[in-house]
């Protein structure tokens, strides 16, 4: 089918919008100049060295990292169990669990933060690497919730149902029938997580504590105290660390499904 002309170049205006704007930061982290300029008056490479050497940056990056790696798990977790929770409710109550529990996502940031922050303050969680993650992680869960609940209501439950009367197991129908074909959107929820979890700054600001201090929150800092220009060299690497990891997911799954389809012509 042929495409119409003018979507196609909606779709790169649309593309351009979003992405030109960013492309200039990465001029601007090999500038050899001291303040933010375009286009940059010499090209050094000091900004990435400051961010690999300066602890603070260093530090903040470790952190991120670690709200990311333990975030993701527990947002995939939570939010599949609570997509296969929901699809065993009739229509109205899956609806209305599946706004309740996507609310983190239509809810300013702001409210959010300020909401955990009160309840972790009477748990004794604020300013704790724990108290960070689960904040993080209530903030990821509706990426899981959304994708994988797509994936379950195209899924076809006549094939476990089949699998369970040829003598399966319900474990076993699970790991062979069930789970293979919602993977696409646990991976899929999976990278949106790790994506929300590694460069959300509001509630980062408000659970944040002594020695848990983010990449966003420290260019935030960096941006307010200082305008230090290692904050074009972080963008630049956080652009590329996120667009990475979306980029790989994309192109082996692509691959997986080409792998399929060759094998099952």
């Amino acid at each position: 089918m042929r495409r119409a002309p003018y979507l196609s170049i909606a779709v790169w205006a649309v593309a351009g919008f979003l992405t030109v704007p960013t492309l200039f930061l990465v001029p601007m982290s090999l500038s050899g100049g001291s303040t933010f300029q375009f286009p940059p008056p010499s090209w050094s490479l000091q900004w990435y060295r400051n961010l690999v050497e300066a602890p603070e940056w260093r530090e903040a990056v470790l952190v991120s990292l670690q709200v990311a790696a333990f975030s993701t798990p527990l947002a995939v977790v939570i939010g599949t169990c609570a997509a296969f929770g929901l699809m065993r409710l009739g229509e109205r109550l899956r609806i209305a669990g599946a706004a309740a529990l996507s609310a983190p996502l239509v809810i300013p940031n702001i409210l959010v933060a300020l909401a955990l922050y009160g309840t972790f303050l009477r748990l004794g969680l604020s300013g704790t690497l724990l108290g960070l993650v689960l904040g993080q992680t209530a903030l990821a869960i509706p990426f899981v919730l959304i994708a994988v609940l797509a994936r379950l209501q195209g899924y076809d439950r006549s094939l476990t149902t089949a699998a369970l009367s040829l003598g399966a197991s319900p474990a076993t129908a699970f790991r062979t029938v069930t789970f293979p074909l919602i993977l696409p959107g646990i991976v899929a929820g999976a990278v949106f997580a790790f994506v929300a979890s590694f460069d959300e700054l509001v509630i980062a600001l408000l659970l944040q504590g002594p020695g848990n201090v983010t990449l966003p929150v420290q260019m935030f800092n960096a941006v307010v105290e200082a305008a230090d220009p290692t904050i074009s060299a972080a963008s630049t690497v956080l652009v590329v660390v996120v667009s990475a990891v979306v980029l790989v997911v994309q192109i082996g799954w692509t691959r997986r499904s080409e792998q399929r389809s060759g094998s099952g012509a």
